[in-house]
């Protein structure tokens, strides 16, 4: 890992193969697919605040050993909103409101929901990062939000839970944290965006995590620390590593379209981790969504404002 250098740009900011881009895309969209079941499991044992915010205090330790390690230095206080709109979006939005989510409805009824997502970051990217993608493009990202969406009413039989507000709001933070994110790495690099946002946020979270602390933590199950371990290293570490790297190489609205794919991941992974079930509405509805992603990837060619 190289340092970011004013002199040169970051390997992320080169003109690259979109191909790659989708790639990187493809495995931080595997990884954030556990996130749900990995944080119903951690929150029924544990305070939500403590996991929402927790999960970002550690690995903001992490990063910061990252950053020491690599001799990373920092690169300059005109990055300092753009990182810190990301942790507001993706460090503490996007996890305290799935945390207090899921003490409320089950993860696979919260990932359809997160189903909103590609189409919030398209838009997020098409405001913060001046992408343009084309007419076809939006028709095939709403065709597969449109997919998402029945597949959630048939799936919860046609009603609204409350908590979905707070998904809702999750899915808002996350897309404008994962378009300025996305912005961001092609000038610093992408684990450095990450790496950056929680060294930057996790002073101002160790109060809250503090006070979330309570006789649960000497008394929470295995399976909640394996739980909160996987928010912690991989949902809020390593996975945003591809993620941000396949942003900025792919474009944020195209890559962003493969959160489509998300849902259906964290239905599996539910069934396998919490015995959620799965049906075969799942299966057809995720194939038509494959179809939308590949229909969109073939025409889309992002434009950007100079």
């Amino acid at each position: 890992m190289s340092r970011p250098d004013s002199r040169s740009p970051p390997a992320d900011s080169l003109p690259d193969h979109r191909g790659a881009g989708f790639g990187y895309g493809l495995l931080g969209v595997v990884s954030f697919s556990v996130t749900l079941p990995a944080t119903r499991l951690a929150v029924a044992a544990l305070d939500p605040v403590f996991v929402g915010l927790g999960r970002a205090v550690v690995a903001g330790v992490l990063a910061a050993m990252v950053l020491i390690v690599t001799r990373t230095r920092w690169p300059g206080w005109r990055y300092a909103p753009g990182l810190a709109l990301v942790a507001a979006g993706v460090v503490i939005g996007f996890p305290l409101c799935s945390a207090w989510a899921m003490q409320r409805v089950p993860a696979n009824h919260g990932a359809v929901v997160i189903g909103l997502l590609p189409l919030a970051t398209a838009v997020a990217a098409a405001v913060l990062a001046h992408e343009r993608p084309t007419p076809l493009f939006w028709v095939t990202a709403v065709a597969g939000t449109a997919v998402v969406v029945v597949f959630a009413v048939y799936q919860g039989g046609g009603s609204v839970h409350a908590a979905d507000l707070l998904l809702l709001a999750a899915v808002v933070a996350a897309a404008v944290g994962y378009a300025e994110g996305g912005r961001l790495a092609k000038l610093i690099g992408s684990w450095q965006v990450i790496c950056w946002a929680l060294v930057l946020s996790a002073p101002v979270l160790l109060v809250p995590v503090a006070l979330s602390i309570d006789h649960r933590v000497a008394t929470a199950p295995a399976s909640a620390w394996a739980g909160f371990a996987y928010v912690c290293g991989v949902s809020m570490f390593l996975g945003f590593f591809a993620w941000y790297r396949g942003l900025a190489l792919g474009g944020i609205a195209a890559v962003g379209q493969l959160q489509l794919l998300q849902p259906f991941l964290t239905v599996f992974f539910s069934a396998l981790l919490l015995g959620e079930s799965v049906d075969l509405a799942t299966g057809v509805a995720c194939t038509l969504v494959i179809a939308t992603i590949a229909v969109g990837r073939v025409a889309n060619a992002p434009r950007r404002q100079g």
